[in-house]
């Protein structure tokens, strides 16, 4: 008899009741929170329970959405091959939980002849081997069993904001570096930093996400010198298992790391293999300096100006800097090409394009995904996007979970008009890197695109809120501003919006995204045809050949394609960069209902 998990917000234990009867009378266990005993912890009920379930069924709605708590138990029936998803509002799931399949049971009454209700049933019995259909893949991860650990983010108590990227790298560190060891089951990166800033009970967060132990601490870093503390909670008591204290100089952090992940695998009396440790204790880089450069650099391209080309030459200074600390550092010659080849193509600098230090990552560290982003980008700009593609699946079959890939991915998809493609890699990469906030926006122009009107509201929050964080430790970004502009468009706060685009535009005159994205807001958004054409206007002189080819596909363009004006600008920017009709994907030359501006005739619909 299959068992099943159902998960819930409390606003609607009404319709969760009849799902659980209808499952029952489908000849299936389930189970829900109500039927918890009054002699055991409801923690370690529940965590047994949602491991044991052959089964997650997560009732979404708009409650459900925002609870953090529902959010973990789909996450952990995601990683273990178990979720079933279904929308009981008409709202769809939340990032990343948009990206798998979820039935709708709006206004449905218990019939179990139901079309949308079969096909849950059918999910279930697929998922449980009751029916033979092979849904789940050998691709699928297990479900935990054994020592399990969440590491939570550290908190970065060093009283200066702009330490952050310190306290996360180390977080990101220990939480590879503990996933390097075949006997413990650590949750993902992406998973626990959702709980970055939050006041949380540990023994619910090991219920929600299924793990046996938390892992917590905290880093204070000034001048030279390094305090980290770290303890290790059992889930299910809440009692200390293991807690530390550290004191060091900061060239002994790559020691402390070690340490600390040593120390867990210890408490949780697990076997460390000759070559776990060997791996654990294996870096891209042994000089301290070098590591702090690359994870400052790190964290301003991510969450940076996005479209000033400062930031660009700032991340290259930096990488440099780190490179002359260690030559052999992988990491920061991959992040180097990055920012070479943005600097590059889009911004349209003479100069290396990042693909000899992108050649020089892959020949110091051959496992290293991101450097094939920019592999991608250098034959795409030669106009072979089949070879493309094929950079860019090879660095996903390194690392599926790649934000560089993934980001780099969705751009190449977008300049061919596969929308739907893009939209899936812009929304992995938005769950990957909580500070992402340019993902989010470009996922608002795929949904756009697509008619999804009701995922907008839900990216526009995400957006703002992750645009306000970046805000509150810089507050001249006029990127963030921007994105921020966009979210309040959205959100329906017009006037706010209006505020942040004249701000943003007297912070940074010369950003080259944010008039463009403007216009997109202007013309899709407001339906002020002409005001986007006079953001565009003053900006196209600087238009590079990259940006243009982006701006042939770009379905936020689409209502201006016809317009006379546009036709004209586009036509000079193609010239002065030297853009030739052929060079263009044929995707982007025949939008669907676009105009070629390229050519400036209209083309039939494709």
């Amino acid at each position: 008899m299959p068992n099943v998990f159902v998960s819930y917000a409390r606003s609607t234990e009404a319709q969760a009741v009849q799902v659980v009867d209808a499952l029952a009378a489908a000849g299936m266990e389930v189970w829900r929170d109500d039927q918890l005993p009054a002699h055991r912890a409801y923690s370690e009920v529940i965590e047994e329970r949602l491991r044991s379930a052959d089964a997650v069924v997560v009732l979404w709605s708009a409650e459900a959405a925002k609870s953090q708590w529902v959010r973990a138990e789909a996450d952990a029936a995601r990683e273990a091959g178990a979720l079933v998803q279904v929308s009981l509002d008409g709202s769809m799931p939340p990032m990343p939980f948009n990206q798998i399949q979820c039935a709708k049971l709006s206004g449905w009454n218990g019939d179990r002849s139901a079309a949308e209700w079969r096909k849950v049933e059918s999910s279930i019995e697929a998922l449980t081997g009751l029916v033979s259909e092979p849904v789940k893949s050998a691709a699928m991860p297990k479900k935990r069993t054994g020592p399990s650990v969440c590491v939570l983010p550290f908190q970065n108590m060093s009283g200066d904001a702009e330490q952050e990227y310190f306290s996360d790298g180390i977080s990101e560190d220990i939480t590879t570096d503990l996933s390097k060891v075949s006997a413990l089951s650590v949750t993902a990166r992406n998973t626990a930093f959702t709980f970055k800033g939050q006041a949380v009970d540990v023994c619910d967060l090991a219920r929600k996400l299924g793990v046996t132990h938390v892992l917590e601490g905290s880093v204070r870093k000034a001048g030279g010198r390094v305090r980290i503390t770290a303890q290790l909670i059992d889930g299910a008591t809440g009692d200390h298992v293991w807690a530390e204290r550290y004191d060091r100089d900061l060239t002994d952090i790559f020691a402390v790391q070690d340490e600390i992940s040593e120390a867990v695998v210890e408490a949780l009396k697990i076997k460390l293999l000759p070559e776990e440790k060997k791996a654990i204790e294996t870096r891209g880089t042994t000089n301290a300096e070098a590591y702090n450069l690359y994870l400052m650099a790190r964290q301003l391209w991510v969450s940076g100006n996005y479209g000033n080309v400062r930031r660009d030459e700032i991340v290259i200074r930096t990488a440099q800097r780190a490179i002359g600390l260690d030559p052999g550092y992988a990491e920061a010659w991959g992040l180097l090409a990055i920012a070479q080849a943005s600097l590059r193509y889009h911004h349209g600098r003479d100069g290396d394009d990042g693909l000899t230090a992108a050649e020089e990552a892959l020949k110091l560290d051959p496992t290293l995904a991101a450097p094939y982003s920019v592999r991608a980008r250098h034959v795409a700009e030669q106009g072979d996007f089949e070879r493309a593609e094929a950079e860019i699946r090879r660095g996903l079959e390194l690392d599926p979970n790649s934000w560089e890939v993934n980001r780099e991915a969705a751009r190449l998809l977008m300049q061919r008009r596969r929308i739907e493609e893009a939209t899936r890699h812009y929304s992995l990469a938005a769950s990957l890197d909580e500070n992402d906030f340019h993902s989010c926006m470009m996922l608002l122009t795929c949904f756009q695109a697509l008619g999804a009107n009701e995922r907008k509201p839900e990216v526009a929050r995400q957006m703002l809120e992750r645009s306000e964080r970046v805000l509150a430790q810089d507050s001249l970004n006029a990127s963030a501003l921007g994105v921020s502009a966009a979210a309040l468009t959205i959100l329906g706060d017009l006037d706010g919006a209006k505020s942040r685009i004249e701000r943003a535009m007297v912070v940074d005159p010369d950003n080259i995204n944010m008039p463009y994205n403007f216009a997109c807001m202007l013309a899709n958004w407001v339906g002020d045809v002409e005001g986007a054409l006079d953001m565009l206007e003053p900006m196209m002189p600087r238009q590079s050949r990259s940006l243009m080819l982006t701006m042939l596909a770009d379905p936020d363009m689409d209502p201006l394609r016809e317009h006379p004006r546009f036709k004209h600008m586009v036509a000079e920017a193609m010239r002065r960069t030297g853009l030739t009709d052929e060079m263009v994907p044929e995707a982007a030359r025949r939008p669907s209902g676009a105009t070629n501006p390229a050519a400036g005739a209209a083309r039939p619909r494709s």
